[in-house]
């Protein structure tokens, strides 16, 4: 018998676009360049490799996103811990929504992320380097 799926990921996407901040990747790049500001590319790590990254952004995948936000965490990330606005991207803005609302729900504030994504932000010119795989596991 097959599986009854009751809700769609368009509906959670929905669901957390409405409760989240969203900018632009336009408004990204200007945002990046306070230094108060952490971009988290949520991304795996063989997108990175293929897609190449946004210069300093901090590389996160999303299955490990709630054990590095939380501090209890044995994987707790400090740089989660800082006083900072996290704006995350994912490939087209569908994972980084839900991610965002993830953190946001976890209590993680200021938090936002880029529609479109990483695609909307090469599209929007936005900087780009090669996409050597180095996650931030010694951070």
């Amino acid at each position: 018998m097959p599986q009854n799926i009751t809700r769609s990921v368009k509906s959670m996407v929905d669901e957390a676009k409405a409760a989240i901040k969203e900018y632009s990747a336009a408004e990204a790049m200007q945002r990046a360049k306070d230094p108060n500001v952490v971009l988290v590319d949520i991304r795996d790590p063989r997108e990175l490799e293929r897609e190449g990254k946004v210069p300093g952004a901090f590389s996160c995948t999303r299955g490990m996103l709630e054990f590095w936000i939380d501090p209890a965490s044995p994987y707790f990330k400090p740089v989660f811990g800082e006083d900072k606005e996290f704006i995350f991207f994912c490939a087209g803005g569908f994972r980084s929504a839900l991610a965002t609302k993830l953190a946001q729900d976890m209590g993680l504030k200021p938090v936002a992320h880029i529609v479109g994504g990483f695609g909307g932000w090469k599209a929007a010119g936005g900087p780009v380097e090669p996409g050597t795989v180095m996650l931030n596991s010694e951070k």
